[in-house]
């Protein structure tokens, strides 16, 4: 096989609709798989919602606690993706070059996650030199250690999901996230109201139930990579526990600036949680609300984005300048398409989608409810910068250029973004509402800039 043969990942360039079709080939599935996976935290929300407001707003705490030390770990695991792409689109055959990123990947979530989760013993301390309230300490930090096995595994599925889409195999992985899913649910209503006979664990429940759907849809994938008659070629396992130092030390250089990039965004979203906190229970709940509808919102972009990186990545291994410029373009275009499609029922809806989430007949939530509905008209206004920036930032990874993107992060989302969030939401009478309008202040930015330093890097 070579990269002219049209079964090569290398050979999808040419013409714009044919780009477009190449693109939602992996970029739907991909965006899909996405919106799933996520939605497992999505459904610990759900049902930890029905035990009332401080559980879920201890539930907020403890995601939070988990992913930050996720992102630390995702940067190696999206190094690959890049790594894996260019080396096919330079040469379809390369099976020994991909194998190596994979292997290596594996070993860097594997290696940083276990010794990060160390950090979980630690979390109701952290919480309470943040400025949290005692008991919602005290409820998050078990909530998060019940988290904590399933971290190495959730980011290997990001590794395996990478070499999938390289290799045009992005469905398998949207079948069995479905599948874990399905589980996690089931799990979770076993564990947290304790049916069936089973204890009633609530958070801790939801906990054990989402680390065993990670662990499930991670070896998954890896049986169906060693199954598949494309995958099966790589011999991804052989030798996996040889180590490959070279290669090991260039998905850490390249993956350290994409963990800062993506942390400096999700630990703003993140801290916000604390700002919240600051104000009172009641705004940490509808904050957890409104960010995971936004945040679900976001996924089938950022899958679609991801998409685009691969792209990106196959066209600049195989050195086609056009290519590149074409795969960001439809890439960014996507993207802004996708999130239009959920942010107009954020818009016109939001009381109805707050109702999803916590019982409007329980008096108890009406506050939560009432700062839900002020929240999500203003999300879905910084969506459409979202989508842009996301498309950008994953198009630059895609190339490889990943330390400009990193300062750019760092000043959208903390030199702009959380000063101005903390000023209006602490300092002014827009209080909650404020620290919204500092989030959308720093999408802008980084999209702006992040579109800026692109077409810079692409323009020929």
């Amino acid at each position: 096989m070579t990269t002219a043969e049209p079964s090569a990942p290398a050979a999808k360039g040419g013409p714009w609709r044919r780009e477009f079709i190449a693109l939602m080939s992996i970029g739907l599935p991909m965006g899909l798989t996405q919106l799933v996976q996520f939605s497992i935290n999505t459904i610990d929300v759900l049902m930890i919602g029905r035990l009332g407001p401080e559980p879920l707003a201890a539930a907020a705490l403890g995601l939070v606690m988990f992913y930050v030390l996720f992102l630390v770990g995702l940067g190696p695991a999206m190094a690959t993706a890049p790594m894996i792409s260019q080396a096919l689109g330079a040469d379809a055959d390369d099976v020994r070059d991909a194998r190596r990123s994979v292997r290596m990947g594996l070993w860097a979530v594997g290696i940083g996650a276990g010794a990060l989760s160390l950090i979980y013993l630690f979390a109701e301390e952290i919480a309470l030199a943040l400025g949290q309230p005692r008991e919602l300490a005290r409820l998050a930090e078990p909530y998060a250690l019940a988290l904590a096995p399933g971290l190495p595994f959730a980011l290997g599925v990001i590794v395996m999901r990478n070499f999938l889409a390289a290799i045009e195999r992005a469905r398998a992985p949207l079948v069995f996230i479905i599948l874990t899913t399905a589980l996690n649910a089931f799990l979770n209503y076993l564990l947290i109201y304790g049916n069936w006979g089973f204890p009633r664990l609530e958070l801790v429940g939801a906990g054990i139930a989402s680390s065993i759907s990670h662990a499930a849809g991670f070896f998954a994938l890896v049986l169906y990579a060693n199954i598949e008659q494309r995958g099966r070629r790589f011999a991804l396992f052989e030798n996996f526990l040889t180590p490959d130092w070279e290669r090991l030390r260039e998905v850490v250089r390249l993956g350290w600036p994409i963990s800062v990039s993506i942390g400096f965004e999700a630990m703003l979203f993140n801290a916000c949680v604390f700002l919240m906190g600051r104000i009172g229970v009641n705004e940490v709940a509808a904050y957890q609300v409104a960010l995971n509808v936004a945040a679900l919102a976001f996924m089938m972009p950022l899958g679609l984005s991801m998409a685009g990186g691969v792209r990106v990545g196959l066209m600049a291994g195989a050195k086609d300048q056009t290519g590149v410029r074409r795969a960001a373009a439809l890439s960014i275009m996507s993207c802004v398409g996708a999130i239009t499609l959920v942010a107009v029922p954020m818009l016109i809806a939001p009381r109805a989608i707050a109702e999803l989430y916590l019982e409007a007949a329980d008096p108890t939530n009406a506050a939560v409810l009432g700062l839900v509905a002020s929240f999500l008209p203003i999300a879905a206004a910084f969506a459409l910068f979202d989508a842009t920036q996301v498309a950008a930032a994953q198009a630059l990874r895609g190339l490889k250029d990943v330390r400009v993107p990193m300062v750019i992060a760092g000043v959208s989302y903390w030199v702009i973004g959380f000063p101005v969030a903390a000023w209006l939401g602490l300092g002014t009478p827009l209080g909650a509402v404020g620290v919204w309008y500092g989030l959308l202040a720093s999408l802008i930015s980084a999209a702006l800039l992040l579109g800026g330093r692109l077409w810079l890097v692409t323009r020929g």
